[in-house]
């Protein structure tokens, strides 16, 4: 049994994830999405984990759709799901609430007043498993144009400034973060160089704020990585 993960978009790996499975040698198998690999059933692993790209859980083509079926079945069968970005969007969509347009784009580490993204957790949040040794308020890197609309019986673990929806729960095993947890500085330098809207900021602004809050963000990252491998039982 290994974990499988989705990758959508070349340069969103599993990052700060990926270090924690192998230091504690957990095995793991990645599909490249967007090389046309298909997606296995999800059911024959221990957990599956969907990253992030720049696509819309809303397309139709033959990549999401199947991604779609599989965190549709990854869910009925209650096991362990953890989407990043794109990955929280897709795990909506596939239980039956919407993907929209969100008021503004969220890129880089702040908002357009040069406030620092973050993630304020809510008292459901608070209480949750994943966030288990972590403050209410945590900083968070941001690469979204679109957030979500939830059912009535999805948790919302954790919010923010201009999305509110940033962190959620369905059932009792599947989790989607709006935000990115996963970046190391090689990520970082890659994204800065490949992505259209990063492109548009300082580079050197946001690799200075990366220096400022690595510390810090990186341990955070860590902390919610191990507590979801807990929970799942893996780790």
């Amino acid at each position: 049994m290994t974990v499988l993960i989705v990758k959508n978009c070349a340069r969103e790996g599993p990052g700060t994830l990926g270090e924690i499975l192998r230091s504690s040698c957990i095995e793991y198998r990645i599909v490249e999405i967007e090389h046309d690999e298909e997606v296995p059933d999800p059911t024959e692993h221990e957990a599956l984990i969907v990253m992030g790209g720049p696509a819309s859980a809303n397309d139709t083509t033959k990549a999401m759709q199947q991604e779609i079926v599989a965190i549709e079945q990854a869910v009925r069968a209650d096991m362990p799901y953890l989407g990043i970005c794109l990955g929280m969007q897709a795990l909506v969509k596939a239980c039956g609430g919407r993907v929209i347009r969100n008021s503004i784009k969220e890129v880089g580490w702040k908002d357009l007043q040069g406030k620092g993204f973050t993630l304020e957790l809510t008292p459901t949040g608070k209480k949750d498993a994943i966030f288990k040794g972590l403050e209410a308020t945590l900083p968070i890197f941001h690469l979204h144009g679109e957030t979500v609309k939830l059912t009535d019986d999805m948790q919302l673990l954790a919010t923010g400034k201009h999305c509110r929806n940033q962190v959620v729960k369905v059932g009792d095993n599947a989790y989607g973060f709006q935000g990115h947890l996963e970046l190391t500085t090689a990520m970082l330098d890659k994204w800065l160089a490949e992505d259209d809207d990063l492109k548009l900021l300082s580079a050197e602004e946001i690799k200075s704020d990366h220096s400022a809050l690595r510390e810090e963000y990186e341990n955070n990252s860590k902390k919610v990585f191990t507590n979801f491998l807990r929970t799942a039982g893996i780790l």
